[in-house]
Parts: C-alpha cells; sequence; structure tokens
C-alpha cells in the first residue's frame, strides 16, 4: 500500500470529511446543461402554435352504399329505381391541423388542404382560448393557406427566421397537434434542401420543400419547423412513412413568406408559366446531352409557342443557369416571375438556339373569402 501524504495522515477523520465534502460540491456534477436548448426554443415559438379544426359539410349516400354523386344524379336514381324526392342527406365533416400566428394582428399561416372547402373554421391556442378565423387566402399550387382571427387579442406571436440561410446537419425541431395530441415537440436535424415535389410523385405541387427526419405525423400539417433558435424556417406539409421511411417536409418560410403577402394584398398568387410539358432526357439522348429538361409538348398560344419552342427541344440553361432536369426548369420560371422576359439556350437537332419567352400568370389558384 502506498504511503500517504503527511498531512493528510495528521488530519482528524471529522476534516478529511469535511475537505472531501467541499472538494465534491465543487466539482460539477456534469458539462451538460439540464436546460435543452430544444426546450428554450420551444418556449419562444410555442405559444404561437395553434391547433386547427374544421368543418365542411359532405353529401352522403343516405345509406345506399353508392357514391353521393351517383346518387344525386336524377337519370341514374330513376334508372334503377330510387325515390325522385329524396335526395342524398348531409354530414358535417370535421378536420384537423396546425399552424402558426406570425402576426400580432392575429395572421395564422398553415396548409391549404387543412382548411380549403371549409364552412368553418376555428383555432385552439395554447393558453387555452378557442376563437374563429377567416381564410383571408388560399394557394393550392404552393399548400399555403393565410387565415385572420376573429378577435381583439392580444396575440402570441412566432419570429420568423430565414430559410434560406439553412444548412443540411443543423437542428429541426416541428411543434404541432399530431392525433390531435396538443403542442407535441420532436427533434431531428434538416437532411437536405430544396427536395422538389415531382420527386415525391406529386405533380400538382410547385414547391422547393425542406427535407427533415423531425417526426412529422397526421395533424402536424400547418405546423411551424423551428430552428436551434425557435425561429420559423418552415411550415410542415407532409410526411412519406413506410418500412425504413420516416421523412418529414416542410415549405421554406421565405417562401411561405412570400406566398403570405401576396394573398393578404390581393387573396391570390401569381405563378408564371411558358406552357411546356416536360420530361426527364431519354436514355439514347442522355449519351450525347449531359443534363436538360426535353419538351415534350407545346400548349397552343402560350409563351413558349410564341417563342418558337417545339416537342423534341431540349432545354439546357434557363436566365443564364444550367438545367438539370424538369424540376429545374419548373423553379427558374417560379424564380424568374412573370412579366419579365428569359433567356433559353436550346438544343434542337444538334444545333444550339438562343430562345426568349416571357412567362405569364397561371389561371387563379388561390382563392379567398
Amino acid at each position: 500500500m502506498p504511503a500517504l501524504p503527511l498531512a493528510l495522515v495528521l488530519a482528524s477523520p471529522a476534516l478529511i470529511e469535511r475537505v472531501a465534502t467541499a472538494q465534491s460540491q465543487q466539482a460539477p456534477r456534469s458539462g451538460l446543461s439540464r436546460q435543452s436548448f430544444v426546450a428554450e426554443a420551444v418556449n419562444r415559438a410555442g405559444p404561437a402554435v395553434v391547433t386547427i379544426d374544421t368543418e365542411r359539410t359532405v353529401a352522403s349516400s343516405g345509406g345506399s352504399g353508392l357514391p353521393s354523386r351517383l346518387m344525386a344524379d336524377p337519370l341514374f336514381r330513376q334508372f334503377f329505381g330510387f325515390p325522385q324526392g329524396q335526395l342524398p342527406a348531409q354530414r358535417k365533416e370535421r378536420g384537423l391541423g396546425s399552424g402558426v400566428i406570425f402576426q400580432s394582428d392575429g395572421l395564422v399561416l398553415t396548409n391549404a388542404h387543412v382548411v380549403e372547402k371549409s364552412d368553418r373554421v376555428f383555432v385552439g391556442l395554447k393558453d387555452g382560448r378557442r376563437v374563429e378565423a377567416k381564410v383571408v387566402g388560399l394557394d393550392s399550387l404552393t399548400d399555403l393557406a393565410l387565415l385572420r382571427l376573429l378577435g381583439a387579442g392580444p396575440w402570441p406571436v412566432a419570429t420568423l427566421g430565414n430559410s434560406d440561410a439553412l444548412q443540411v446537419g443543423d437542428w429541426a425541431i416541428a411543434v404541432g397537434n399530431p392525433f390531435g395530441l396538443d403542442n407535441t415537440v420532436t427533434m431531428g436535424i434538416i437532411s437536405n434542401l430544396n427536395r422538389n415535389v415531382s420527386k415525391l410523385g406529386i405533380t400538382d405541387k410547385r414547391l422547393d420543400l425542406i427535407q427533415t427526419d423531425a417526426a412529422i405525423n397526421p395533424g402536424n400539417s400547418g405546423g411551424p419547423l423551428l430552428n436551434a433558435d425557435g425561429e420559423v424556417v418552415g411550415i410542415n406539409t407532409l410526411v412519406r412513412s413506410g418500412p425504413g421511411a420516416g421523412l418529414g417536409f416542410a415549405i421554406p418560410i421565405n417562401r411561405a413568406r412570400s406566398i403570405a403577402k401576396q394573398l393578404l394584398a390581393t387573396g391570390t398568387v401569381s405563378h408564371p408559366m411558358i406552357g411546356v410539358g416536360l420530361d426527364e432526357l431519354p436514355d439514347e439522348l442522355g449519351r450525347t446531352v449531359r443534363q436538360g429538361a426535353l419538351v415534350r409538348s407545346v400548349m397552343p398560344g402560350s409563351p413558349a409557342s410564341q417563342s418558337g419552342l417545339r416537342p423534341g427541344d431540349v432545354i439546357v440553361t434557363a436566365a443564364g443557369r444550367p438545367v438539370a432536369g424538369p424540376a429545374q426548369m419548373i423553379s427558374a420560371v417560379e424564380a424568374n416571375g412573370v412579366g419579365k422576359p428569359m433567356d433559353l439556350q436550346v438544343l434542337r437537332a444538334g444545333t444550339t438556339l438562343q430562345v426568349q419567352v416571357v412567362p405569364t400568370a397561371i389561371a387563379r389558384s388561390a382563392q379567398g373569402r
């Protein structure tokens, strides 16, 4: 047994105990803070996260088991002998989603699919208040809707961040009401950026999404995706589940902010189009052309038709930037805007052409109330 220091040998047992106790009190128990940054972020934004309940009236089949559209058709009813005076019954259908208050005058961002075709919308706050809301406008192409709370407030407000500053690997915190479970918080990271919805098999939207592994479930739709500072960097919109999946997607807040501004000003959103149907390069063409978007069809009378674009053309660059495929071309048109000329570099039968198109607005894609 090694020799003990002389000072320790001469000290009394009581003194030794007091020294040991003092040393244990001075030493930190852990190098980690007990206060999670997630808790702090949620404390900042959480009061502004709301539950959205919707009511809509739908026609039922009246117990016949047949679709309501068929039951409403008088010829169908006459042919199969259904009573002519008996119309399909109506029922109330309820929906559930999430949202976030982002202005002190009671403006709320959520998904369009949460509130579209609804008769009434009610918003529940974390402090227990439940108020009715008006749909200011919605845009189906970006799946965003703007609501206004019908009340005097005051309303809690979440701070909007800058989604352009996001990097893959940043913390991501999803807050919402999955399955009606209020103020549920999940955490993950930003898994990727600029995921085009066409890669997810969705063809009726115009979105480049934030991908996250933070759990997003039914009812989370319309709720905020937060960064580590508690700022809203995205609006949760969909999830891809299944074996080995569980990927969530959110609309970048910079895009949502722009859409909300248009909805507030006019109740509608202007989306540019040039009037072409696009496709990936076929294998035989890909051997000679590295990248681009193949023009499959051209709408008669469209900007593309007026500029001379033809089926079979390959768009290689748009506004001076390379076009890797159809998704990048759509994004380029969206970024260009309505009424502003856009230069295209096109390959046609081995010849490079310079074409200029002026995108026009798609027919009104938003509706307000």
